[in-house]
Formats: structure tokens, C-alpha cells, sequence
């Protein structure tokens, strides 16, 4: 997991895995220029369409719900690493201290 973690590029990962995070990566960085042709490609990897629908249906919902986190300043759980605006003292305490 912590290969994961640090970089799924090179955590020796399956090709239908590491064309699944390719499309995740899209759809969060981009989401616009995601196309049929990525749901294509995932299904020459074996997902069924049912399998697709999940997919993106969760990655939506870390993607809203992160954006929602980030907006309100919320403090990421001791075990994650911290924001690079935290690091620099921007973010929900620091946001607090400057109003």
C-alpha cells in the first residue's frame, strides 16, 4: 500500500489497475477532457459498465468531498501528510488568524 501511496505509477501495479488510475487522474485533474474513449479502454480491461459507474461515482465523491475539506480549511487526520499551503502556515488556522 505504501508503494501505492508514494507513486501507483511505479507500484508495480496490473495494466486494468494502472488504467483505471489513469482515468481517475483525468477525471480529477481534467474532467472535462474525459471521453467515451477512456470508458472504452477501461472496458478492454474488463470493467463492465456496472464497474465503470462505481468507479466513477467514487472518485467523484473524493473529489467533491476533498474540494468541500479544502474550502472549509479542514485539518487532514494526524496520519496524512500535510497540505503544502500548511507547511507554509496558510490554511484553516492560518485563515482563522488572519481574519
Amino acid at each position: 500500500m505504501e508503494r501505492i501511496k508514494r507513486d501507483w505509477r511505479t507500484a508495480g501495479l496490473g495494466e486494468a489497475d494502472r488504467a483505471l488510475l489513469v482515468y481517475a487522474e483525468k477525471l480529477t485533474r481534467e474532467p472535462s477532457a474525459a471521453t467515451e474513449d477512456d470508458l472504452d479502454q477501461l472496458r478492454r480491461h474488463g470493467f463492465a459498465d456496472a464497474d465503470l459507474h462505481d468507479a466513477v461515482q467514487v472518485i467523484s465523491y473524493f473529489n467533491y468531498i476533498n474540494r468541500i475539506a479544502d474550502g472549509l480549511g479542514v485539518d487532514l487526520e494526524d496520519f496524512m501528510a500535510p497540505r503544502p499551503a500548511a507547511r507554509s502556515g496558510a490554511g484553516a488556522r492560518g485563515a482563522e488568524a488572519s481574519r
